[in-house]
């Protein structure tokens, strides 16, 4: 039991949780949806609950991990263990020690790293993308975030490479929640389209989005109330995924005319969740788009699924 890690993947809905041993095997884990209200310490709170869990799972106590990762939307600095601007949680606009609150509260050493990046060094190194050497990860959720691994290598830049959700698809677009107008996010990440469907609702468009979300007790359109209002053929829901789904294509062929990778991995929840039955749309998106058009990156959905970011974070601790 001497080997056992911990890894968190802090989401905009949920944060996942898990103790994994040396083969890269989740032997205990939790799940605890992401606070909606209060700041940082209260997210760090639910997280280190989570993991507690998560450890009592594995019959083990959180003080005889060897470490804890934490993949962290935001910038998430590994030297520091700071985290900055994660505005897809809640009061987190400033900057908040969250790796010296999570080793206080569980009693053992604590890393934190980008989630998109980590999730998408666990795919490079134990799924989908493990035949490949260059690949792009694109993580589809609340946000839409990016990790890249180059020959063989994460690219991390000066600290916030990969930022695809901010690759702008549209000059003087839609408002992202960064601020800024035209990104992929403002019409692909998962919190941008809520605002949307609201927007239009309340402007008297129909859909049953927010029927669905009352009625299964979500307090936010999941990627699973997406999916039911598809199945009933909501209109606006066909609307706004169609439009994700162009926005998604115009930013992945831009970032893959770029560094030309052998491969796109995508990920996160509405990616998971969608990936195969929007594969063909979105690939006939990007064939719009892309310089090499007869020779276009492998496409695959993460395969480690929701415990992708919590294993990809736990690597951080051997690092």
């Amino acid at each position: 039991m001497a080997d056992l890690r911990g890894g968190i993947d802090l989401g905009g809905t949920k944060i996942q949780a898990a103790v994994i041993d040396g083969r890269g095997e989740a032997v205990g884990e939790a799940r605890r949806p992401t606070p909606t209200s209060g700041g940082p310490e209260d997210v760090a709170a639910a997280m280190a609950e989570a993991l507690r869990e998560s450890a009592q799972t594995a019959g083990v106590e959180t003080k005889d991990l060897i470490g804890v990762g934490v993949g962290s939307p935001g910038d998430a600095d590994e030297k520091t263990g700071v985290v900055s601007g994660a505005r897809n949680l809640p009061g987190w606009e400033g900057s908040f020690p969250l790796a010296k609150n999570l080793s206080d509260a569980l009693g053992t050493e604590v890393k934190v790293g980008n989630d998109v990046q980590v999730a998408t060094e666990a795919e490079f190194h134990l799924g989908a993308g493990r035949e490949f050497q260059s690949l792009i990860g694109v993580f589809w959720g609340t946000g839409v975030g990016g990790g890249l691994i180059l020959d063989g290598k994460p690219w991390l830049g000066r600290g916030a490479a990969a930022e695809i959700g901010h690759v702008v698809v549209k000059r003087g677009g839609a408002k992202c929640p960064c601020g800024r107008k035209g990104c992929l996010e403002a019409y692909a990440g998962r919190s941008a389209m809520e605002a949307e469907a609201r927007r239009q609702h309340e402007e008297g468009h129909k859909t049953d989005l927010f029927k669905l979300m009352e009625k299964h007790g979500k307090p936010r359109l999941t990627s699973g109330i997406w999916e039911r209002a598809l199945d009933h053929g909501d209109h606006l829901a066909e609307q706004l995924i169609e439009r994700a789904v162009e926005a998604l294509g115009t930013g992945i062929a831009s970032a893959v005319n770029l560094l030309d990778p052998e491969a796109v991995i995508l990920g996160g929840g509405l990616g998971i969740r969608f990936g195969e039955r929007l594969m063909d749309p979105l690939c006939e998106e990007m064939g719009k788009h892309l310089f090499v058009d007869e020779r276009p990156p492998a496409i695959r959905v993460a395969s480690l699924g929701d415990l992708g970011g919590a294993i990809g974070a736990s690597l951080l601790v051997s690092r």
